[in-house]
């Protein structure tokens, strides 16, 4: 059964990802009519219940990798797990899912520049047992990324 979210719990979220470090005195004072020890509780449980973990989030440019591309994989069938849980291991990988369709994985890599990027697709990923096939999209512009994803006010449907 999913966690109860009200507007409270979903305030304090939208704060944290605002700013990660933000205490909970002034997470109680931008929110307005709440203690700081409410805050606390309720950070608390939410972490408990597993809704959010707090983390932190590294600045892929930052440390050198400003190239990002998602990786469509098609592998043989009775493979994709172990080739999934293999490329899992790669420390430029960021993403793995199993995905349905014409691909089997879809991964998100990062790299120093289009040709570390190639190089990795061409000769790492493709080497993986049961790879056949990839295709690779740059990511020139990141508009919204999973670390900025707020709890949903309504639900996710046009």
């Amino acid at each position: 059964m999913p966690t109860k979210i009200n507007p409270i719990d979903r305030a304090i979220v939208d704060l944290l990802i605002e700013d990660g470090r933000m205490s909970g005195a002034d997470m109680a004072q931008r929110i307005g009519n709440i203690t700081e020890r409410a805050v606390r509780y309720r950070l608390d449980r939410l972490i408990r219940e597993k809704v959010i973990q707090v983390t932190a989030v590294v600045n892929r440019a930052a440390v050198g990798l400003p190239v990002t591309a998602d990786v469509f994989i098609e592998v043989e069938p009775g493979r994709v797990m172990a080739a999934g849980k293999q490329i899992a291991e790669f420390d430029c990988v960021t993403y793995v899912a199993c995905s349905t369709g014409a691909n089997d994985l879809s991964i998100q890599i990062v790299a120093e520049d289009n040709g570390s990027l190639y190089r990795f697709v061409t000769e790492v990923i493709a080497d993986v047992p049961g790879v056949r096939r990839t295709t690779t999209v740059l990511l020139p512009i990141i508009l919204k990324d999973d670390h900025g994803w707020p709890i949903p006010s309504g639900r996710c449907a046009a």
